[in-house]
């Protein structure tokens, strides 16, 4: 039985967790699809979901970024914005990125977190694709993104 982590009290995900993505800082980000069961273990702290529409409640804080499938954010601003904030968090809490099925827009968020995190653009696709799916990032219009993420 998992048991509600005390207000204030946060952790990272341990590294051999389904689907955690550890960066070369030493952060750890869960990446995975809604629609797939959630995986064993704890809570994230927070999410950030990557929608083409508002994702369901959760019992944890969410942001989201509508993002259709296949394609790109509509706001890429607002997913830098947004990035930046998870990456910073990740560094003491439990974040996830998540899409519907947890490989191209989820994988091209993690590649661009992975840019953030010293990874040049260049090799973030295949860093993702090594680290968390071999799938990751799939569409070209999704690697160019990563390629030009600064």
């Amino acid at each position: 039985m998992l048991l509600p982590r005390p207000a204030g009290v946060t952790g990272s995900w341990d590294g051999g967790a389904p689907g955690v993505l550890t960066l070369p800082s030493g952060r750890r980000v869960r990446g995975r699809g809604l629609g797939a069961p959630l995986p064993p273990g704890p809570l994230p702290d927070v999410g950030l979901y990557l929608l083409g529409r508002r994702p369901p409640e959760l019992p944890w804080e969410q942001h989201w970024v509508p993002w259709p499938d296949f394609r790109l954010p509509r706001d890429p601003a607002l997913l830098r914005t947004e990035l930046a904030t998870v990456w910073e968090r990740a560094a003491g809490e439990r974040v996830e990125v998540a899409c519907h099925g947890g490989t191209g827009r989820t994988g091209t968020a993690l590649a661009c977190l992975a840019v953030l995190d010293g990874v040049p653009a260049a090799e973030a696709v295949a860093y993702v694709r090594a680290h968390y799916r071999p799938r990751a990032v799939e569409t070209p219009s999704q690697r160019r993104f990563v390629a030009r993420f600064r």
